[in-house]
């Protein structure tokens, strides 16, 4: 048995099992891929995806990664590896610190700017779509959406700053401006 902190070991890539349309949970259920529970996981990893691109956020990654193996099991079965309160705590105090030297919003931001900003404006689109299909999802562990909630705040603030160091004013939206 491997465990709870060692890597997962793949000795095979294909293995042809999903090939009806099932797949396997982490705790070896089967189900269709088009189960809520693997969409949920989908665009968790599609966001891990768009935040691995942007570079730079390591931590962010792997607690994603949690995230999907949490997701992986129904909540309620034991002894598997969760999302916490801490992973949002951590999320909440770098959310403050990055803010801390913004200049105060006066408006909506219209994504884009430099282009590392655009990049963390696209993760925090994909961060709140995975946000809403983890709520579509009715046994999952509630942690988990309000992990990818604030996790949306935290690339937002990022993208503000990321136009900040780039020396570029980010867009706001101006309502009926063409």
């Amino acid at each position: 048995m491997r465990k709870r902190d060692e890597p997962v070991r793949l000795t095979r890539i294909y293995t042809r099992g999903g090939d009806r349309g099932e797949t396997s949970l982490g705790d070896g259920t089967r189900v269709s891929k088009l189960d809520p529970r693997v969409a949920a996981m989908g665009e968790v990893d599609e966001l891990n995806s768009v935040v691995g691109w942007v570079g730079g956020l390591d931590r962010i990654q792997n607690e994603l990664f949690d995230v999907g193996a949490d997701l992986s099991v129904p909540f309620g079965v034991e002894d598997r590896l969760r999302i916490s309160d801490d992973a949002i705590g951590r999320l909440e105090q770098e959310i403050d610190d990055a803010n801390a030297a913004l200049p105060e919003l006066k408006s909506f931001v219209l994504p884009g700017g430099s282009e590392r900003a655009a990049g963390l404006f696209l993760a925090r689109a994909v961060c709140r779509r995975a946000e809403r299909a983890v709520l579509a999802v009715p046994d999952a562990n509630p942690v988990a959406a309000v992990y990818l909630n604030r996790l949306s705040d935290l690339l937002f603030v990022l993208a503000r700053a990321a136009n900040a160091e780039a020396g570029v004013e980010g867009p706001l939206w101006r309502p009926g401006a063409s």
